[in-house]
């Protein structure tokens, strides 16, 4: 029984929900006040630090000290609560990109509907009540109520919802295509589908809380990076701590105020600020490519990938053979092949009949009859042949043995000159076919596994950044292993199996090397699930999708290129960025102290390299400076390092040189300008 569903509004794209920083700004702006609540501070350790520096600033701005003028320790507090600001704004800059996203894919689950079987027949109930293993049906223009397992029927799927791919996929049961993603449409005929997730499990529930920055869990290295910061941090409050004493000692005396604030610049706030912005940023990148990764450790787990294992077909190769040359008869013009191949594919609607017809298009062009005036002879398991009859002649192209039984002549009356490229055709890993007209054999055309454009280049910049590539194929080891030349990978996985491609992933980690591979069947599901990093397909099996650690929307196996890039990035962004703050605190620990110190020890006026006028403007310099770096960061946060294709070594001397020195560098440049231009100001 058909019963009306619900109507919904389809939600956008993610590419289509991209918002500009512009219209972001605002509302990040007021949650950067709203995240000065300490209970949400505690996430950043070390700006709750700076935080509580900045209360305790303010406060001490009320109480007389004649050794700091109220108007410089109103400058201090204010600069203080100037860089929490900040480093909120570029967290919620962050996650405003993703919240954005987010609410954008909510509005396609609104409201909708299901039919759910029930003994009876079906029963309409919100789509929010489906559990897992309730069996429902769709029929064509309704919405797909949650993921689930196709059961009976093919249809066509309009996926642009989740994928932003407009060009419908089909859908049917058994096999590697039966899964379906929630909150997509069914644009013909029905399906029934069993529900395979619980209410906030669904593919549409896992996008919406990874894009939402707020809810992403911390990865193990960014815990282990705020393990360091506190270390850190607790190092220099000790350091601060003793140097009231050692003043006390000489006879002097140091404000209250000026040891606060010593603190705040002393502690690593740069990358301590930027931190969250990092990791939000880095998964929203990830988003972008709509990848939805199960957990934050497959993205950094993908950052430190050695190994990289890609099924030949679909991935390094495109996913049907294609014409790649034709080889004529002795005794046969070009222009008579040209012809006799074009016709006897004319009508043959497979890939690899297409292109026949587009390299002979280019290579020989010519009048060509109407579709309608030609008798299409379809290709066959039994007859391994296909063609056409046309006005009284019949044009056959077929493989070998059946071409040359249709014709009657033995395998070696085929001329020598063309079994030698026949056999050429062969030993490279192709697949050749012969082509006759009347029973005539004019040649052979070769058909071949057409490697990517740009495959082996992209391949070369993996093997720079120390990673190695594995081609996993079911072809023979002499096919995989011309494929594999051509193609540029490391090695080569030939005749796999399940129990092959689980042993060889299996022997690579014993190694102690981490291993990614994608895949889309239910016999890729034990590889998927012992790679460190696996990446199933949205339109493989509920096996292998359950299995793996990320799930590509687009289902294109080449975007495991992508994900390791961006694991490196987020991985590169961070350490560069730590880098460069840690070698600021060095810059202005002994930038500072000097001329803090000047007037208790004036030996230590030597060490003033900078000249800072006075300690009241060092202090305010810094404050100043802390401030201002980390709003100059802030992009490069957002957009991530770039990785140049080198070895880890080569990565980490060029973040040394540029990020090391660069930190060194920067604070003394630009301690100094601040305190001149406040000093010309009369800010102090």
């Amino acid at each position: 029984m058909n019963m009306p569903m619900s109507k919904t509004v389809v939600a956008k794209a993610p590419e289509q929900a991209k918002t500009n920083l512009s219209a972001l700004w605002r509302p990040a702006l007021v949650q950067a006040f709203v995240k000065l609540d300490p209970r949400q501070l505690h996430r950043a350790p070390v700006m709750l630090v700076v935080e509580l520096t900045a209360i305790l600033t303010t406060v001490l701005c009320l109480v007389p000290d004649s050794a700091v003028p109220t108007f410089v320790a109103a400058q201090i507090a204010l600069w203080l609560w100037f860089t929490v600001l900040f480093a909120n704004f570029a967290e919620a800059l962050a996650e405003g990109r993703g919240k954005a996203r987010a609410d954008s894919l909510k509005a396609g689950s609104e409201g909708l509907s299901a039919r759910r079987q029930t003994a009876d027949g079906f029963e309409v109930v919100p789509a929010t009540r489906l559990r897992k293993g309730d069996v429902v049906r769709i029929e064509a223009g309704e919405m797909i109520p949650g993921d689930g397992e196709v059961i009976e029927g093919i249809a066509a799927v309009n996926e642009a919802a989740i994928t932003g791919e407009s060009a419908p996929v089909i859908r049917e049961s058994g096999g590697d295509r039966s899964a379906v993603t929630g909150n997509t449409r069914l644009v013909s005929d029905w399906l029934l589908v069993r529900i395979t997730s619980n209410p906030g499990e669904s593919t549409l529930d896992r996008m919406i809380a990874l894009v939402e920055g707020a809810k992403r869990q911390k990865t193990p290295n960014e815990v282990a990076l705020d393990i360091l910061l506190i270390g850190l941090t607790l190092i220099f409050l000790l350091v601060v701590v003793t140097l009231q004493p050692f003043a006390h000692f000489a006879n002097g005396s140091l404000p209250l105020v000026f040891l606060v604030a010593l603190l705040v610049t002393l502690i690593p706030t740069t990358i301590g600020g930027l931190l969250s912005a990092i990791g939000i940023a880095g998964m929203d990148r990830l988003v972008r490519l709509n990848v939805i990764a199960k957990s934050g450790r497959a993205v950094e787990a993908a950052g430190d990938v050695h190994v990289l294992m890609l099924d030949k077909t679909g991935t390094i190769t495109f996913g049907n053979r294609r014409c790649a040359a034709v080889y004529a008869a002795p005794g046969v013009s070009a222009k008579a092949l040209a012809e006799g191949a074009l016709f006897a594919s004319l009508a043959d609607d497979t890939a690899e009949g297409k292109s026949i017809v587009e390299y002979l298009r280019g290579l020989h062009p010519q009048a060509e009859p109407a579709l309608d005036a030609l008798t299409a002879v379809p290709f066959s398991a039994e007859t391994r042949l296909s063609g056409v009859d046309y006005q009284g002649r019949v044009y056959r192209k077929g493989a070998v043995d059946s071409l040359l039984s249709f014709i009657g002549l033995p395998r070696d009356g085929l001329p020598t000159a063309l079994a030698r490229e026949v056999d050429k055709i062969a030993q490279s890993g192709g697949t050749p076919l012969l082509v006759c007209v009347d029973g005539k054999l004019l040649g052979a055309i070769h058909l071949k596994d057409v490697v990517k454009p740009g495959i082996r280049e992209r391949f070369a910049e993996l093997r720079k950044l120390g990673i190695r590539t594995v081609m996993v194929t079911g072809d023979n080891p002499l096919t995989a292993a011309a494929i594999a030349a051509e193609a540029g990978v490391d090695d080569v996985l030939a005749e796999a199996t399940p129990e092959k491609k689980l042993a060889r992933i299996r022997h690579e980690q014993n190694d102690g090397r981490l291993v990614a591979m994608c895949g889309d069947g239910a016999n890729d599901a034990p590889a998927l699930a012992q790679a460190d990093v696996g990446m199933a397909m949205n339109d493989g099996t509920q096996a292998a999708r359950e299995a793996a650690n990320m799930v590509d929307l687009d289902s294109d196996p080449t975007k495991l290129l992508d994900v390791v890039q961006i694991g490196k990035e987020l991985l590169v962004t961070r350490g560069a960025l730590t880098t460069f703050s840690i070698a600021n605190d060095i810059a202005k620990y002994f930038a500072i102290l000097p001329a803090l110190f000047a007037s208790i020890y004036p030996q230590l006026g030597v060490l003033n390299v900078m000249h800072l006028q006075s300690p009241q403007s060092a202090i305010l310099s810094a404050i100043v400076f802390n401030a201002l770096i980390i709003v100059v960061l802030i992009p490069l946060a957002l957009r991530g390092v770039r990785v140049q294709a080198a070895s880890a070594a080569a990565l980490l001397r060029r973040n040394l040189l540029i990020y090391g020195l660069g930190g060194i560098a920067v604070p003394f440049v630009g301690i100094k300008a601040i305190d001149l231009l406040l000093t010309g100001l009369h800010l102090v």
